[in-house]
């Protein structure tokens, strides 16, 4: 069983002492989002858990608590873009994280942990000439901490048009990801990172860019060192590569505030869910009140 932490929420940045505390309860509780009264109830017991995949845009908190992951097996997606506070609201100094991503490959190893490039988006501020420069910038830095960067273009979904308003976002024409493509694959030559594209339907092939997925069969199974017997994921878009893993997120609680997120639907939405937090509860923000109907799932 793959555990995903989470396309939700940012688990490592947020509520990392919360997910601790569920490994040693040995379960953690996800809530239907459409219905509060069906709650899966998934074993994070070792037995059960054959890998976990972190999401993450700041993975300092998770830094001090690594020795309560030390009987899983798990990697870290770092997503680390160019933005500043227009767009990514509460995210601290990129400088900073940057350090703090190194510092976290320096404990997991390279292979362990993955850069993410996403989403790419354009306006007057974010140009084509920008993101190149800020690529080039960044994978010196990271180059010997990631084996891997993943990118993918914004989709200015519902919310995230709403959200957006008065930034004069667009989403990318082919011409336009086609050239960021070849810049950032000149770039990235000979540095011993792969790029790799998720969920495009675009085919970046000549430049040395493939489809990758985040939650990643083989690169779970190297690091499980195993075969799996586990399938492509039903729920994820048509063009999502990922394999299937139970996601123990929760919808409005992420309070970075990138005004792209599909994940809430407002950062005040974002922040009642964090502000009714309980770090003791088994589920990542209120409590299970007694009345749902828990399905258990043990692998």
């Amino acid at each position: 069983m793959i555990i995903s932490a989470s396309r939700r929420t940012d688990i490592p940045a947020f509520y990392f002492d919360w997910f601790c505390r569920r490994l040693k309860a040995g379960y953690v509780d996800v809530v239907n989002p459409f219905n509060r009264k069906q709650v899966s109830r998934i074993s994070l017991k070792p037995d059960f858990v054959d890998c976990i995949v972190f999401w993450t845009k700041d993975p300092a908190p998770m830094l001090k608590g690594l020795d309560n992951l030390k009987d899983y097996n798990y990697y870290v997606q770092v997503s680390l873009t160019p933005y500043g506070n227009d767009v990514e609201t509460n995210l601290r100094d990129k400088t900073d994280i940057i350090i703090t991503v190194q510092e976290l490959s320096k404990r997991l190893g390279r292979e362990r942990v993955v850069w993410r490039y996403d989403p790419i988006l354009l306006n007057e501020s974010y140009t084509i000439e920008g993101h190149l420069e800020w690529f080039k910038n960044t994978l010196e830095s990271l180059a010997p901490c990631v084996e891997r960067c993943v990118i993918s273009f914004i989709d200015l979904y519902a919310k995230a048009k709403k959200n957006t308003q008065g930034l004069n976002l667009y989403e990318l024409s082919e011409e336009e990801m086609s050239e960021l493509a070849a810049g950032m694959s000149d770039i990235a030559k000979g540095s011993g990172v792969v790029l790799q594209t998720c969920s495009e339907a675009i085919d970046l092939e000549k430049y040395g860019i493939g489809h990758g997925a985040c939650i990643d069969g083989e690169l779970v199974e190297h690091i499980v060192g195993r075969k799996l017997n586990i399938s492509r994921a039903k729920t994820q878009r048509p063009l999502c590569s990922c394999v299937e893993s139970f996601d123990i997120g929760q919808y409005d609680t992420c309070i970075h505030g990138c005004r792209y997120c599909y994940a809430n639907a407002s950062l005040e939405r974002a922040r009642q869910g964090f502000d009714n937090h309980n770090p003791n509860s088994s589920v990542i923000t209120g409590n299970v009140l007694g009345d749902e109907n828990i399905t258990v799932h043990e692998g």
